[in-house]
């Protein structure tokens, strides 16, 4: 009980006063800098992972939107933030699609999504895409529309990954390459994909450091990816 009193104070002070570099401003110096509890000091104590919820779904959104950037206005027949991040948040709460939250796992702190990754078996991709080719087939009128394939058979796929960039620098998002490698295992899988854009050379350094090797190159909305995969 004393724990969870404690946590409910912490999320009070972490709402009304923080900061990029502050979970908690204790208060300010003469000079005007803010001290008090950093984000360094937080994170190890309070970070875990979790199955996404559907509430967490405008936090999602933002991140999807982050991290995949211009496919976002293909998935979603948008073009204005608002928008897409409204079409984003919509697929997240649905269950059937790639972007569902019930294939996220979230980074929790403090009872904030600080970051996400979403995974799927590479064979489910073309049905996990449907209601979302539905969608945009509808909204365009267009029945000839489709979606460029990211995944092979076989592989489960990081399709999103993304963490909030007050987080960052923290080794959260390797950590939830982590989780995602736990529960391929855990589905049977010994093989984890991803795609970084060719233009991203410090993301490709990033996953190379942690284990995975470019297997081909693939075209996703008119722009190459470097396909790369890592042997559990």
């Amino acid at each position: 009980m004393k724990k969870q009193t404690k946590r409910y104070k912490q999320n009070i002070y972490f709402e009304e006063d923080s900061n990029d570099n502050f979970s908690f401003i204790a208060g300010y110096t003469d000079g005007g800098a803010p001290y008090g509890m950093t984000w360094e000091e937080i994170i190890p104590q309070d970070l875990r992972f979790r199955a996404a919820l559907k509430k967490d779904a405008e936090k999602a959104a933002e991140l999807i939107h982050i991290a995949i950037a211009y496919i976002a206005e293909k998935l979603t027949g948008q073009t204005k933030n608002e928008n897409i991040r409204e079409t984003l948040a919509h697929f997240f709460r649905e269950e059937n699609n790639r972007l569902s939250y019930k294939n996220t796992i979230v980074a929790d702190i403090l009872g904030e999504a600080a970051g996400i990754v979403i995974t799927y078996p590479g064979e489910a991709a073309s049905r996990l895409d449907e209601p979302i080719l539905k969608r945009l087939r509808k909204k365009r009128q267009n029945e000839e529309i489709f979606l460029d394939k990211e995944a092979d058979e076989g592989d489960f796929y990081v399709d999103t990954l993304c963490v909030a960039d007050r987080f960052r620098g923290n080794g959260i998002g390797s950590k939830l390459l982590k989780e995602a490698e736990k529960t391929a295992l855990q589905k049977g899988y010994s093989r984890l994909s991803l795609n970084v854009a060719q233009d991203n050379p410090h993301a490709k350094k990033v996953y190379e450091r942690i284990g995975y090797r470019k297997d081909k190159v693939i075209e996703i909305n008119e722009h190459p990816y470097d396909y790369m995969v890592k042997i559990l």
